[in-house]
């Protein structure tokens, strides 16, 4: 029995061996490059996979001086931790609503469908109206983008907390009924703690894709001094090139914060994930 199990698994080894390879060997290229000075930099591929002569922090000083790095971090924090918070209490809001009502209310089915549609339209189409809108209502700063954020990762979000509500027995709700609770107190005492896991989830995909875009905060905010890490980062490429070297450091650092976020939540995403796709 041992050895056939050895051999059963001998492909799903092969493959875990190949994913690790394709995450490691970026990430060894961009640890590799942050630490290298430019004259390190060959066209060779030997070159490039060589370690650094010497181990400096240099390229990071700089990094975080050409990118204003305390200030653009700010703001990033700021802009992605009031985008999670506002779609966790949203958006579950939301999905409690729709998802004890569209079993058995056309209306509410049809909200659901609304919402969740709103996944399949891509930024491009909506690029010019909200930067017109934006600026006309003085919403092109960092309130603008955080009420683009929670409105884009709707869909997403009201998808996941719904299908997440029917893993919790809707007789729990009944029996706080009974016992007077409103609707309201039912919520946030019984059904809001429950959905914890969904609630990791949630915060985890929107802080990932808040804190990694680029195109939302540039076409709203551009031309203001309110610079996110990613569009600091955009100083690095030039008309005439790119200083890998410096980039790749800033980008080490700006991996790290949504990196710890992601290792303190992780317990509880699988878990989230699976339970909400549950149709």
């Amino acid at each position: 029995m041992i050895g056939a199990n050895t051999k059963t698994n001998k492909p799903a080894m092969i493959f875990l061996v190949l994913g690790l390879i394709t995450i490691a060997f970026p990430l060894y290229l961009t640890v590799v490059i942050a630490f290298k000075q430019p004259s390190e930099m060959t066209n060779s591929i030997s070159g490039i996979l060589s370690l650094p002569s010497s181990w400096s922090l240099e390229n990071f000083r700089e990094a975080m001086r050409v990118t204003d790095f305390w200030n653009s971090l700010g703001n990033s924090l700021f802009i992605t931790l009031v985008t999670v918070a506002l779609s966790i209490v949203i958006h579950s809001m939301i999905g409690y609503a729709i998802g004890r009502n569209k079993a058995h209310s056309t209306g509410y089915n049809l909200v659901y469908l609304y919402i969740v549609s709103g996944m399949f339209v891509p930024f491009a189409i909506l690029m010019m109206p909200l930067v017109k809108q934006t600026a006309q209502m003085g919403l092109n700063n960092r309130f603008g983008v955080i009420l683009l954020y929670v409105v884009f990762y709707m869909p997403m979000n009201v998808l996941l907390y719904t299908g997440y509500l029917k893993n919790i027995p809707i007789a729990l709700e009944e029996a706080a009924c009974v016992d007077g609770a409103s609707t309201w107190t039912t919520y946030w005492k019984i059904v809001f703690p429950i959905m914890r896991p969904m609630h990791a989830t949630v915060a985890v995909l929107t802080a990932l894709g808040t804190w990694n875009d680029v195109m939302t905060p540039l076409v709203i905010m551009s031309g203001g001094e309110q610079n996110t890490l990613p569009l600091a980062q955009l100083t690095f490429q030039t008309q005439f090139g790119t200083n890998y070297n410096l980039a790749f450091a800033s980008y080490l650092l700006a991996l790290l914060p949504i990196l710890i976020f992601y290792l303190i939540c992780q317990k509880q995403i699988l878990n989230g994930v699976v339970n909400g796709a549950v149709k």
